[in-house]
């Protein structure tokens, strides 16, 4: 299945972020618990999109971990990454392949890479990429990686006056630990 995937992590009551754009509550299940299902879905991604700040967080994590250590780390530090970004001029990952920083519209950058890539391009995080994404109406299947805990305040995961997006329901997964993932596609037309 090709297209844009957009798989956010969000609390109970649909919050991406707390208040302070953080994600307190990301600790509240263990999330390898989700790893057998992670690496079925990453088989038909061919490539990685993300924010500067996502790309951050990602490149300080995934780059040193083993497939033994935390078995998604395979296709994560495989896939080809693009990083959207006005600021950076280099997205170093360890010593696996940089990432590509593409500078300009994110949601011209995405349309290319979608003609460019036969498999799914997906990003994860990059709230303000999604947005532009989500308003443009580039975003074929949305992925749900739902945990156990209501935050309160925090910023939704998606755009404020999107307006009635349809949703297909695709499947839907609970864990031991209280995560669910829940997949959609977007309904067109």
């Amino acid at each position: 299945m090709s297209g844009l995937i957009v798989e956010q992590i969000v609390s109970a009551d649909g919050k991406a972020v707390d208040d302070d754009g953080g994600m307190s509550f990301i600790g509240v299940a263990d999330p390898t618990e989700v790893d057998t299902d992670q690496l079925i879905m990453l088989e038909r991604v061919d490539a990685i999109l993300m924010g500067r700040r996502t790309y951050e967080m990602f490149s300080g994590f995934w780059p040193n971990e083993t497939v033994e250590s935390q078995p998604a780390a395979g296709p994560m530090n495989s896939l080809p990454k693009h990083v959207v970004s006005s600021t950076l001029t280099a997205a170093p990952w360890g010593s696996h392949a940089p990432a590509q920083v593409e500078a300009g519209d994110g949601v011209e950058i995405a349309r290319r890479l979608l003609d460019h890539y036969s498999g799914a391009v997906i990003v994860w995080g990059s709230l303000t990429l999604t947005d532009a994404l989500f308003r443009a109406g580039l975003v074929d299947t949305v992925r749900f990686r739902t945990l156990p805990a209501v935050i309160g305040g925090g910023r939704p995961v998606t755009p404020t006056g999107l307006g009635l997006l349809p949703l297909t329901h695709v499947s839907t997964r609970a864990y031991p630990a209280g995560q669910i993932t829940t997949e959609y596609r977007v309904r067109r037309g």
